[in-house]
């Protein structure tokens, strides 16, 4: 969700066991009240409010160092290593004009890792993702 187009909140789900509509209003509900990086959205905000919803294709896991394993605009990452795991989703790169080595890097760095983690011994998934926003 965003307010004048800055980020308000945003939380999302790998998990696909649960009814996509029910997970679109628990997702929603947790990026307005529960993402660690805002406050809570009051309801004094809750008219300039404009939600996103992206709905993830699977993943498919892709060899980083490959030329073209991903598309800057149509792929999203997933960077994962133990525990550890970062997605981010394919309008962000666009978003910040970001590169595919810088997308690695920002994506790692989701996961809590080192920027360049990516390198090493980490498992890298792309993903599509179909886009519907308010």
């Amino acid at each position: 969700m965003r307010i004048s187009g800055q980020l308000r909140g945003c939380l999302g789900t790998l998990d696909d066991d649960c009814k996509l509509d029910e997970e679109v209003v628990r997702c929603a509900a947790e990026a307005a009240s529960v993402d660690p990086r805002f406050p809570a959205v009051t309801p004094e905000e809750l008219d300039a409010l404009s939600i996103e919803v992206s709905v993830l294709g699977p993943l498919e896991r892709v060899d980083p160092h490959q030329t073209g394993a991903f598309v800057i605009g149509e792929h999203g990452l997933v960077v994962e290593k133990g525990r550890s795991r970062g997605l981010l989703l394919p309008q962000v790169a666009v978003e910040w004009s970001w590169t595919p080595e810088k997308f690695l890097q920002q994506t790692c760095i989701k996961a809590g890792l080192s920027p360049h983690a990516w390198r090493s011994d980490v498992a890298v998934y792309r993903f599509t993702a179909d886009v519907f926003s308010d």
